[in-house]
């Protein structure tokens, strides 16, 4: 699977993953505000733990929707997890440190969150389209029906 060759996409094509990533972004943005709002509104948590709850659950359901319908990959699935997890193991230490610094100067939590999700959304996408699934792209059983539907 993974001495594939890079999917060559057509220019309306990436704009259709582009805008597949952009919508499942914004639901699993909303799994994240919903869920940080529930834990520091009925909560006794800082911003901290909040925020790594909310973003925990956020990214395990974008990843999974990704996957399967955005980048239609049939890569190894904890390989590709892996992946994904190495680019948290530095974004979230950095997100946590510098939303942990601004919430310290007065920032308004919500600011901060929303700041830090368009942060991730572009850094993800990158990370995501060009590194993860790179050689991937439109292998799964998906892309494989759409292929014989237009036969």
């Amino acid at each position: 699977m993974e001495n594939q060759v890079p999917a060559q996409l057509t220019p309306k094509q990436n704009f259709i993953q582009f805008l597949k990533f952009t919508m499942f972004s914004i639901t699993a943005g909303i799994i994240q505000i919903i869920s940080f709002t529930l834990l520091n509104e009925l909560t006794q948590l800082p911003y901290w733990p909040s925020y790594l709850i909310a973003l925990t659950l956020s990214v395990v359901y974008n990843f999974t929707v990704n996957r399967r319908f955005t980048f239609k990959s049939a890569k190894n699935i904890p390989f590709a997890m892996m992946q994904v997890f190495g680019y948290y193991c530095l974004f979230t230490p950095l997100s946590t440190w510098w939303g942990n610094a601004l919430i310290y100067l007065q920032w308004n939590e919500y600011i901060v969150l929303i700041g830090t999700m368009v942060i991730n959304f572009i850094t993800e996408f990158t990370f995501t389209r060009f590194v993860v699934f790179r050689k991937s792209i439109n292998t799964n059983d998906l892309a494989k029906k759409e292929v014989e539907e237009t036969v």
